[in-house]
């Protein structure tokens, strides 16, 4: 994963540059929001520690932390949830071990579900801001919640992809835009659907070219819906016209819909910059490599943090210790 705007202060490092992180976890900060507007979080109650934290776990092996997640915050609580955005990490020694943990965070919404007692987790509260604080056991899960809380908890969500490989352009014989994706490309599309489907998109926009298309064809049929063709995403038409495909794309933005767009290299980089520059984001470092993904967070209309999936695309292959 590249580093987000955001994550910086959320970062908590041990100093040792000789121990790597080798035990790698996910978690989310799962928040609702009251009648009377009021935001609550969930924390839960581990008997095996007798400690109050928020829901997370270890990966498993073939997981992306983003899935880990969402299987962990629904085996602890029992609630079904889509991602939104990312609070940083933390990482910390394990007692006893040469050997450091290293725990991604989400904030997540609820979709449906009920907290049902298990074999982790026997308690489950739902904590005002001005609770929430003093309830946790650890002084790595405050900090989270304090980025949690820097933004807007129902910031809208955007997923702008860059299409999967597709070959070399010169060793296709027909138009360029009907460039296919490679086999390549195609198991590029698997790692990327369950990994942008736990974000909750409920809809799937892309660029003209077939390759763009097929990169989210997978998504769209998982969903049940018509993919939105956009002119504008692509490289010839935001060569012409980049301010158009600027404001197109601020007008996808929807605090209730999250949505997916399938572009191209030429565009999204000065896309993303421009749009930063407005807004007043410093974007992370990215390569933008084919296959890859930006989470975009708005809130108010506002361009409020970008996160680049693309390293953390890459599953775990690795055994934990018990």
């Amino acid at each position: 994963m590249s580093r987000s705007a955001t994550q910086d202060s959320g970062s908590v490092r041990y100093p040792d540059p000789r121990v790597t992180a080798n035990i790698l976890a996910a978690g989310a900060v799962v928040w609702r929001r009251r009648r009377d507007g009021a935001i609550e979080v969930a924390v839960v109650h581990r008997p095996k520690y007798d400690d109050w934290s928020l829901p997370k776990g270890k990966l498993d092996p073939g997981e992306t932390a983003m899935l880990a997640a969402v299987r962990e915050v629904a085996e602890e609580t029992g609630l079904s949830t889509r991602l939104g955005r990312y609070l940083g990490k933390v990482t910390y020694p394990i007692p006893g071990h040469r050997k450091l943990k290293r725990v991604d965070y989400w904030s997540a919404r609820i979709d449906e579900g009920e907290f049902v007692v298990n074999s982790e987790v026997d308690r489950l509260r739902w904590l005002g801001m001005d609770e929430v604080m003093d309830a946790l056991s650890y002084p790595m899960d405050r900090t989270i919640v304090r980025n949690f809380l820097r933004y807007p908890p129902d910031t809208a969500t955007l997923l702008l992809v860059r299409h999967a490989k597709a070959g070399h352009r010169d060793r296709f014989s027909g138009p360029d835009s009907e460039r296919p994706l490679d086999k390549h490309g195609v198991a590029q599309t698997r790692v990327l659907t369950p990994n942008l489907a736990a974000f909750g998109p409920a809809e799937v926009y892309s660029a003209p070219p077939l390759r763009c298309v097929q990169t989210v064809e997978p998504l769209a049929r998982e969903l049940g819906v018509e993919i939105g063709i956009e002119p504008t995403m692509s490289e010839t038409s935001y060569a012409t016209a980049p301010d158009a495909a600027l404001r197109r794309i601020r007008e996808l933005v929807s605090r209730d819909t999250v949505r997916v767009i399938s572009s191209q290299g030429k565009v999204i980089p000065p896309l993303l910059a421009a749009w930063a520059e407005i807004d007043g984001v410093t974007l992370p470092p990215a390569r933008n490599r084919k296959g890859s993904a930006w989470v975009l967070s708005v809130a108010d209309g506002r361009l409020v943090a970008a996160d680049h999936l693309d390293k953390a695309l890459h599953t775990h292959r690795g055994r934990h210790p018990a």
